[in-house]
């Protein structure tokens, strides 16, 4: 038998700020609803629109993370795995398909900024210009610092590659 393969990845806008909460087993969990759009042209050229809303969870730091930087209206960037999960509720069965968020991008702010707005580049932009500049590590603990030590252009003929 083939092993099975469950992965997604979707872009919207979130539709009520997200709410984290902790289990009883002391884990937290942040759940949140995200509106993706979708146009298209019909049979006589006309564009139509529609919106899926998509329930979603996030574990742990992801989630921590979400809760906290985001809110109502945000863009965000979601990958994960789709889960189906069912209940009896009154005696009515139920079900929902939900995404289990593994990882996620920030897309803007929400009110149409860039990326440069998540809270992660704004900390680097606000260093003083002369003061060294981090960037993500490169290996397991080998760190790049990038220091920008005048503001002359740089001539790509210099380059060696």
């Amino acid at each position: 038998m083939a092993k099975g393969f469950n992965k997604v990845v979707i872009m919207g806008n979130l539709t009520r700020d997200p709410e984290l909460r902790t289990t009883t087993g002391g884990q937290n969990v942040c759940s949140f609803s995200l509106a993706v759009n979708r146009t298209w042209k019909d049979a006589n050229g006309e564009t139509q629109e529609a919106v899926s809303f998509i329930d979603c969870t996030a574990w742990g730091k992801v989630g921590e993370i979400i809760n906290q930087y985001t809110q109502k209206g945000r863009a965000l960037l979601v990958s994960g795995r789709l889960q189906s999960s069912s209940w009896e509720k009154d005696g009515q069965k139920r079900s929902k398909l939900e995404v289990v968020v593994e990882d996620f991008n920030f897309i803007g702010d929400g009110r149409g900024g860039s990326a440069a707005d998540s809270p992660a580049v704004a900390a680097e932009e606000t260093a003083p210009a002369s003061a060294p500049k981090k960037s993500a590590k490169k290996g397991k603990d080998e760190e790049v610092v990038i220091e920008d030590l005048d503001e002359e252009p740089v001539d790509l003929s210099d380059i060696p590659f």
